[in-house]
Formats: C-alpha cells, sequence, structure tokens
C-alpha cells in the first residue's frame, strides 16, 4: 500500500494539534505591551511545542520519502505516535495554566518522552514490514540523537520532578539537537534520487 494517504492523515491531525495549542494562548488583559508579560509563559510553552510538533512532522516526511511499504502495523504504529503528539496541547496547557507547577513539568516531560519512544517504534515497524533491504535501516545507521533523545528527557523528568521549571532546559536541548532535520536521511534520500 502506498503512503500518500497516511502522509496527508498525518499532515492533517498535526496541523490541528497546532490549531488547538495556539487557541489556548490567552490574550492579554490591556491593550499595552506591558500586558503582554501575563502571556509570556505561555506563548513561551506553546513556542516550545510547536517547535516539536515541527520536528515531528518534518522528520516524518523525511521518514516517509525512503517508506516503500506500508502495512496495517505500520498504520497503528503510525497512530501511535498522532495519539502522543495529540496531547501536546493538554500538557503544554496544564504547564502554562499551572505557572510551571512539578507535576505537569513531569507529565509534559513523560508526554515528551512517550512521543520520542512511539516515533522509535513507527521506525522500527516500517523496517520490519520492509525486511533486510529497507532504505530507512540503512539511512538511519548508529542513530545517536535518538538514543541520546530519551536519556535527556529522563534528566527533564527528574528535574521536574525535584526542581522544577529547570526541565525546561532538558526538553529545549532536545528541542534544538533535533531543530535541523535528520542529515542521515536528507542525504540519502538526495544521494538516491529519491526527492519528490
Amino acid at each position: 500500500m502506498r503512503t500518500s494517504r497516511l502522509e496527508a492523515f498525518s499532515d492533517g491531525v498535526l496541523a490541528i494539534i497546532i490549531t488547538i495549542m495556539v487557541l489556548e494562548l490567552r490574550v492579554p488583559d490591556g491593550p499595552h505591551f506591558s500586558d503582554l508579560a501575563d502571556s509570556a509563559t505561555g506563548f513561551l510553552t506553546y513556542l516550545l511545542s510547536f517547535v516539536y510538533i515541527g520536528i515531528y512532522w518534518n522528520n516524518h516526511h523525511h521518514m516517509f520519502q525512503l517508506v516503500r511499504r506500508v502495512n496495517g502495523a505500520v498504520l497503528w504504529a503510525n497512530l501511535h505516535l498522532l495519539f502522543w503528539l495529540s496531547l501536546y496541547p493538554f500538557t503544554t496547557a496544564w504547564m502554562d495554566e499551572t505557572d510551571l507547577a512539578r507535576t505537569p513539568l513531569v507529565v509534559y516531560g513523560v508526554n515528551l518522552l512517550a512521543a520520542a519512544i512511539a516515533y522509535y517504534l513507527l521506525q522500527l515497524t516500517i523496517m520490519h514490514a520492509e525486511g533486510a533491504d529497507g532504505l530507512l535501516r540503512e539511512a538511519l545507521g548508529r542513530d545517536l540523537k535518538g538514543k541520546a533523545s530519551p536519556v535527556i528527557y529522563l534528566a527533564g523528568i527528574l528535574t521536574a520532578w525535584l526542581l522544577g521549571w529547570p526541565a525546561l532546559l532538558f526538553y529545549a536541548a532536545v528541542a534544538v539537537i533535533w531543530l535541523v532535520p535528520d542529515r542521515r536521511m536528507e542525504s540519502y534520500v538526495a544521494r538516491h534520487g529519491l526527492a519528490e
């Protein structure tokens, strides 16, 4: 089965997630720049989550340029990823509305970690569906960023539990690591003439 329907559905879900998140932003009470201070935390948590959704969208797009076969297991693994990403508006709003309280920061970190695990499981499911000669398996290689991210998330979750808001530094660090699209996949796609 072709990947186009899966990609279109995923794109639509991610667009809706971003829309829901922006609707959660509080409008300042007054017309002055100083009134924006009340919305600063909400904007920053929105920005972090927006960047994460953008990272997943970008890497999902690059990954599916390498996918030749999609089966039912891949569809369910993709839905599993979308489930965790669809919780971003909730966990982001909870962090904002509680002024970065510890429990919402922990839950946000668990949400980030769960999405990362779901993405990894999606990759494994694709590689299993495509077999030993799959392009994704060859393109991924050692995947250092993929292995480091869960460790940093766990450090962030522990920091959230013990200290609170400094956990955002760990969560932002993972976003910075992934901000540049996965060069392995980009180079593999370019090298093998797979670009659309």
